[in-house]
């Protein structure tokens, strides 16, 4: 099995090739296809900004749909889902004029969660090489997860030389020891086996898993952000996830299980109304914060059914903020709690972005603020051009991350042993020809 370590992507040739990427974003409010062309960039291309990323990407086709089977992003109703990812593929396919085979997928079920362990090989006094890097990553992959877990990331996040450590790249520098830090992170198998065969059941294959808040934070974080140390909290629809970047690499995941949609749920039992007419009064009228004038603006409530004569009801926007708000108040205070246990608080700083479909809701940045004590801003996807207009939004910062990740994949240094990894390491998938790709165009 052919690995990448992290010093591949920074060899440079003559070769400047584009590449399609085709990716899934497979959440509980919507399921989002994009094809894109991804190219090199020139000498005077690139955005300052966003230093770290060496491709353009460029949008060639969109398709998403509302999300069915799925929920808090695991699969309730594999034939329902399965028609979803079908309708959301194929409009994508249209609007591209491409046809696809395979597809880099998000997971932002399965508890996920993080460990970062070390490992270390003897040098003996010799000069570091690209030999001495592979030994230390291949024994930084022996580290096994437990039963009914899966390996979804291994990043080496540091090297160390004998007591040095924080070292980028030990290549041609002197020791007794190279060692290397390892960031994990793992997930429950049984979701991920079943998003697998729901996509398998489209014809079409996984060829990587990237967790959601990964992807979210290469897509809004600016280099600055990530190298002085960000998190990145990504409101979905049935789970909030947490990403923590430092020193321009990801460090630590994590996730809860509560989002959007249970504040959608809130509100339709607690004003007696549809599901449908709930997401709307959110949308709409919602509020994360009170204001002056919620007892004097007045709602209209469709009632649940009009068959035994029930009529619409009259609310005050209050009776509406006083259902949103303790719900906002628990996400963000289970946020905080989880980065406190983290051990990463401090080196956050004051620092967070928000994103996801469900961070678009009025006062939430401001009830972000409040409850996290920290600087927070709205995160959008960054740098992807050919986005329509109604997809340049938060709610789509995942899928656009997707499109971006593989200029990190290199860094990967997993071995899963899952059904997709074949594809990816050598019998033509899509993640061979990336590779191949990378090699030649850097």
């Amino acid at each position: 099995m052919k690995l990448f370590g992290p010093s591949e992507s920074s060899k440079r040739s003559s070769g400047r090739r584009s590449s399609i990427v085709s990716v899934l974003d497979i959440g509980s409010s919507k399921i989002c296809c994009l094809i894109a062309r991804v190219k090199p960039f020139a000498a005077d291309e690139r955005q300052e900004s966003l230093g770290g990323r060496t491709h353009a990407v460029e949008v060639l086709g969109i398709g998403h749909q509302r999300s069915r089977g799925i929920k808090s992003g695991v699969v309730v109703d594999i034939d329902a889902a399965e028609h979803a990812i079908r309708l959301a593929v194929d409009a994508a396919e249209r609007r591209a004029g491409l046809t696809i085979h395979s597809l880099i997928v998000n997971v932002s079920a399965g508890r996920l969660a993080s460990e970062t362990y070390s490992a270390s090989v003897a040098l003996s006094g010799k000069t570091v090489e690209d030999s001495d890097i592979g030994r230390v990553l291949a024994a930084g992959r022996r580290h096994s997860v437990s039963d009914g877990r899966s390996v979804v990331h291994a990043l080496p996040i540091g090297y160390s030389l004998d007591a040095d450590a924080g070292i980028a790249d030990p290549r041609g520098m002197v020791g007794e020891r190279l060692g290397v830090d390892m960031h994990m992170v793992s997930g429950d198998t049984q979701p991920l086996d079943n998003i697998d065969l729901c996509i398998a059941r489209c014809h079409l294959s996984v060829e990587r898993v990237v967790a959601t808040p990964y992807a979210s934070g290469l897509s809004v974080l600016v280099d600055d952000e990530s190298e002085l140390g960000c998190a990145c909290i990504d409101f979905g629809g049935g789970t909030t996830t947490l990403a923590v970047f430092m020193k321009g690499q990801f460090v630590h995941v994590d996730s809860i299980a509560i989002g959007g949609q249970h504040i959608t749920t809130d509100i339709a039992r607690g004003l007696s109304t549809r599901l449908d007419v709930a997401e709307r009064l959110k949308t709409v009228h919602g509020s994360a914060l009170p204001s002056a004038v919620d007892e004097r603006e007045s709602i209209t409530v469709p009632a649940m059914g009009h068959d035994d004569g029930e009529m619409d009801s009259h609310v005050p926007r209050s009776a509406l903020t006083r259902i949103i708000r303790p719900r906002v108040e628990e996400i963000l205070e289970l946020t905080r709690d989880r980065l406190n246990a983290s051990g990463f608080a401090a080196l956050v700083g004051r620092r967070m972005v928000l994103t996801g479909g469900a961070s678009q809701l009025t006062g939430l940045a401001e009830s972000a603020r409040r409850v996290l004590a920290r600087n927070v801003r709205l995160g959008r996807p960054l740098g992807i051009a050919g986005m329509p207009e109604l997809a340049r939004g938060p709610a789509f910062a995942t899928a656009a991350g997707l499109v971006i990740y593989p200029q990190v994949a290199t860094m990967e240094q997993c071995d899963t042993g899952r059904s997709w990894r074949p594809a990816m390491t050598g019998t033509g998938g899509y993640f061979a020809r990336v590779g191949h790709w990378i090699r030649e165009s850097f």
